[in-house]
């Protein structure tokens, strides 16, 4: 297994990033700790969380899955073999949001202390803000990267054309750029990331772990009729959104390529078919046991053929 680095950041990640946002929500800090031990065990080394998980949660303020994240580091003693993502931006369990350059300042220190450790590798920006200019968290960042407290940066749901001025600010100003992209992208929802995103990522060596790899589950194969819809609390939203023929194509598509691919699973063939675009680094996916995340793993290592790719490209056109 080759690692990938990630835009030009100089961090080298494997080609799957161990989701954190089931920390401290539907896994508890027990199974999230097993999660965790089985991810690095596998050979992962990136796990990329929120400030803001898991603030929908009744009684959840946010900074649930960073904690739960900083006890396994301290407990565990291994910072030094892994790479942590956060964000910042969305709204947290108190109303507060946004990209100020204080506010970040502020929130960045939370992080720290939650995740116990005295630096994030990668810290992204969770949503765009559209009332400031797009070098003001720039400039947040650069006292944050120079003073050691934040390696790299990224972005994660920005339009294409904010995320190019982003880009060209950081040129122009002198400031560090966004070296990732975080989208919504899988084998169903594609159209937006590789009509407008892809092609200022390729442009500028912008690195992609993309959200949602797995289609909200429905790429797993697990919901195929109406009747499947009732395994878990996710089918009631995800039969109106994919359980239709496009869908139904798609998973077909999947069986075929995990025929000619003995032992693997449709999830491990989704998975490996974002990691066969061009300038995608890593899917971020999560689960909540063990078996899980070893299943999950498993799609680093499936390389798909040509024949295989042109397929799963045609049925989910």
């Amino acid at each position: 297994m080759q690692h990938r680095e990630l835009g030009r950041s100089g961090l080298q990640l494997a080609p799957l990033v161990l989701g954190g946002n089931v920390f401290g929500w539907t896994a508890d800090e027990a199974a999230s700790f097993r999660v965790l031990d089985a991810f690095v065990a596998g050979g992962g080394n990136a796990i990329d969380t929120a400030n803001v998980y898991s603030a929908w949660a009744p009684g959840h303020r946010g900074g649930e899955s960073e904690t739960v994240i900083g006890k396994w580091l301290r407990q565990r003693g291994r910072r030094d073999d892994v790479l942590i993502f956060t964000k910042v931006g969305m709204q947290m369990g108190d109303g507060s949001k946004g990209l100020a350059k204080d506010y970040i300042r502020r929130s960045v220190e939370d992080s720290l202390k939650r995740l116990q450790t005295d630096y994030i590798d990668l810290y992204q920006s969770h949503q765009d803000d559209e009332t400031l200019p797009v070098t003001e968290p720039l400039k947040a960042y650069a006292e944050l990267i120079k003073e050691g407290k934040v390696r790299a940066i990224g972005a994660s749901n920005f339009s294409a054309a904010r995320l190019r001025e982003a880009l060209e600010a950081s040129q122009q100003h002198g400031l560090p750029r966004y070296e990732s992209l975080q989208p919504e992208y899988n084998l169903y929802n594609r159209a937006d990331f590789e009509k407008e995103l892809q092609p200022v990522c390729q442009e500028y060596g912008i690195g992609v772990i993309p959200y949602f790899g797995l289609a909200s589950g429905f790429l797993t194969g697990k919901y195929r009729t109406e009747a499947d819809l009732s395994k878990s609390i996710r089918g009631s939203s995800i039969g109106p959104k994919y359980l239709n023929d496009r869908g139904r194509r798609i998973l077909a598509a999947l069986d075929a390529v995990v025929a000619r691919h003995g032992g693997s699973s449709p999830a491990q063939v989704a998975l490996a078919w974002i990691l066969a675009q061009p300038g995608l680094t890593a899917p971020i996916a999560s689960g909540t046991t063990p078996e899980q995340v070893q299943e999950l793993l498993k799609a680093m290592h499936l390389h798909l053929t040509a024949a295989d790719v042109q397929e799963l490209n045609k049925a989910s056109a």
